[in-house]
């Protein structure tokens, strides 16, 4: 293709409007709404492969609006009725209609790539220092679905050219993309469509578990269907007759056979754990993952104390470490509690905004009543548990009265919740000594079990 050529329809033609409808439309989303895009460990600005799952998420609308400029190009000729006259000049069809394709397609790439650039610069300036292998295959196979689908609705509209097909070809993107939508909210990725079948979609969902990504099976068989596509939108754009057209479907029919038997058949191969991610880095008895490896230097002391607290108020049976959490699990299950280890998860907004003292008393109630029902920026938190906490962190670290971890809400559930804890810390403390040590005890068993630490706190568990 002549460079000359190609800025020439870059400078004539609307495809420029394509790439800033990409980006913009992108960045409004993003920015315009809070979404959970911004909550958690996963927040599309603080790890690589969350931003690049993140923007790849976007192609729920970028790539049927992709499909539907395709289709908008590839009436051109036919609108300005010089589809006959084009086609008896001596250059070669697949010439005439690489310069148009290679236009929109180069433009829509570079506005995504702007897009994956900006997300890049927050997370490079951001607190992250880990940079995985893997997350600009995610990228890339998006940039490639985005100019195969623009290129196939080139075709498709050269093939029928009708005011109807860009619409018709737009809607039915869309609701293509939205039956092979796979979700990772459960405890495996699931969706209407059969494992392999949803593979198919260009989109992926939004990450929630930043140790989550794509496996290179994934990959792989997501570069061969689109390429198969691209190769029969191209085909499809220098077919002149039925014979020809009828051959244009072979690639994306061997891309597509290629594709199904590379992608994954079981869920638990699609979405894999970033094993480098989750790596562990620790200073002495206090470890985070390699992904949060920049929040050690202030985590390790405060965890240190923790532990040395710990050990006073339990003896011999206090834990003997503190762990990033790294279990997965689906959103809404109870968390997998250790006694042996006090495991933190960095999406509870309590110990993600904690620092010094503050941090040494979290990880203290953690310890102590480990709550089994998670708290992220999603799912909340129970206040009854915090409650509890509330208590048991404050005798253990030898305060004259409670202090609530959480600020109390104005709400009725809040007041209540802290009503009945400040009821558990007089009941507590009116105890003999030993006493108190059982009764700690007795919530802490609760709490590892799933139990009512509220209703032990008070000894109203075991009436």
């Amino acid at each position: 293709m002549n460079a000359r050529v190609l800025r020439t329809e870059l400078r004539r033609s609307v495809a420029p409007w394509a790439g800033l409808v990409v980006l913009g439309g992108s960045l409004a989303v993003l920015y315009a709404v809070n979404g959970l895009w911004w909550r958690g460990t996963a927040a599309w600005t603080g790890q690589w492969t969350s931003m690049a799952l993140t923007t790849r998420s976007m192609l729920a609308y970028l790539w049927p609006l992709s499909v539907g400029f395709g289709a908008v190009f590839g009436l051109r000729d036919s609108r300005s009725r010089t589809a006959e006259l084009l086609a008896s000049t001596p250059r070669p069809a697949w010439r005439r209609a690489a310069v148009p394709a290679g236009a929109l397609a180069l433009a829509l790439v570079s506005g995504f790539g702007l897009l994956v650039l900006w997300g890049g610069s927050q997370v490079a300036l951001g607190e992250s220092d880990y940079l995985p292998a893997g997350w600009p295959a995610i990228s890339l196979v998006a940039a490639l679905a985005l100019a195969a689908g623009a290129v196939f609705g080139m075709g498709l509209a050269r093939t029928l050219p009708s005011v109807l097909t860009p619409p018709i070809l737009v809607v039915g993107s869309l609701v293509t993309v939205m039956y092979l939508r796979q979700t990772t909210d459960t405890a495996l990725p699931s969706g209407q469509a059969p494992n392999r079948l949803s593979q198919l979609s260009p989109v992926t969902d939004m990450p929630r578990e930043m140790l989550l990504t794509l496996s290179g099976a994934v990959d792989l068989g997501q570069v061969l269907w689109f390429l198969g596509l691209l190769g029969t939108g191209f085909a499809l754009l220098t077919a002149s007759t039925v014979r020809a057209r009828l051959f244009a479907a072979a690639p994306v029919l061997v891309g597509a056979a290629l594709a199904l038997l590379v992608l994954p058949a079981d869920p638990r191969d699609t979405w894999v754990v970033d094993r480098a991610a989750a790596a562990l880095v620790c200073d002495g008895p206090v470890c985070v993952t390699r992904a949060n490896g920049a929040q050690l230097p202030v985590f390790a002391p405060s965890g240190k104390e923790a532990l040395r607290v710990l050990h006073d108020a339990l003896g011999d049976r206090a834990p003997a470490a503190v762990h990033e959490e790294t279990t997965l699990r689906a959103t809404g299950d109870d968390r997998q509690l250790s006694g042996d280890t006090v495991l933190v998860d960095f999406d509870d907004p309590l110990i993600a905004r904690a620092t010094g003292a503050e941090l040494t008393r979290l990880l203290v109630a953690q310890g102590l009543a480990p709550n089994c029902r998670p708290r992220t920026p999603w799912e909340g938190g129970g206040l009854n548990a915090v409650a509890a906490q509330s208590v048991v962190a404050s005798w253990a670290l030898g305060d004259r009265q409670p202090q609530p971890l959480q600020k109390p809400e104005d709400d009725r559930y809040s007041q209540v919740a802290w009503a009945s804890a400040t009821a558990a810390w007089e009941k507590l403390t009116a105890l003999p000594r030993a006493e108190q040590r059982a009764r700690i005890a007795e919530v802490r068993a609760a709490a590892l079990s799933c139990g009512d630490e509220l209703a032990s706190l008070t000894g109203e568990a075991s009436r």
